[in-house]
């Protein structure tokens, strides 16, 4: 799905994908769940392009419905998977959050089931990874820029790609509570410091587009997501 011109999302208000197009070719933001895979497939085509038009996938945090098919791609593909340095054994499987979930909801049972439709139970930790930091700005379709959000996890990040007015924060906030389908911008459930988190948010660049790993499209600016998150 096309959000603007050389800004696309695969998968659905459950478990997001994106991706970054420019003349160099794709960066692809979080890998969300192997099934996903197919739906990477589809979108590159969509777009003209290919599987060898992707040069990196950066990851916005370890957890495992946003690994999904980076492995397969690093393995079969040879692209590279970005991960900050604080989560790269979590993404390789060494660590587990700590965060808890809260109230479920009807919503979670469509998280659970959309999860192992699309191959959940299949993720793949990564072997390979290459760590990044705060303040890096990758050599990768778009020049993403490395944004340190640690809360939701140790290393987790967000990413500026300002070609496209466009920061993907993974897990660093929500627009839709994967267990209770509440909409909106919030705090993100699993969080493993929950107000850290938030204040982390504060290092977040105004851009028009926010865009969650979970829940729509933000595209009513930086600052009104983070107030909203706020209270």
């Amino acid at each position: 799905m096309e959000l603007a011109p050389n800004l696309h999302r695969i998968g659905n208000d459950i478990v997001a994908v994106y991706l970054v197009s420019d003349t160099d070719g794709v960066t692809v933001i979080d890998a969300g769940l192997p099934g996903q895979y197919r739906d990477l497939i589809r979108e590159l085509t969509s777009m003209g392009r290919s599987i060898a038009d992707v040069k990196g996938v950066i990851l916005t945090h370890g957890d495992s419905d946003h690994i999904g098919f980076a492995e397969r791609l690093r393995r079969e593909h040879g692209v590279p998977v970005y991960v900050h340095s604080g989560d790269a054994e979590r993404a390789k499987g060494h660590g587990k959050g700590t965060g808890k979930g809260g109230a479920f909801g009807l919503a979670a049972f469509g998280f659970v089931g959309y999860s192992l439709r699309k191959g959940g139970l299949r993720a793949e930790y990564l072997t390979e990874v290459v760590e990044v930091h705060d303040g890096d700005v990758l050599d990768l379709p778009g020049a993403p820029r490395i944004i340190g959000l640690p809360g939701h996890s140790e290393g987790s990040i967000a990413i500026h790609v300002a070609a496209v007015d466009a920061v993907f924060v993974g897990d660093g906030l929500t627009t839709r509570h994967v267990l209770t389908g509440k909409t909106g911008p919030q705090p993100a459930p699993f969080t493993d410091e929950p107000e850290r988190a938030i204040a982390s948010l504060a290092a977040l660049p105004q851009a028009k587009w926010v865009l969650p790993g979970h829940g729509a499209p933000f595209s009513g600016g930086t600052a009104a997501a983070i107030a909203t998150v706020r209270g």
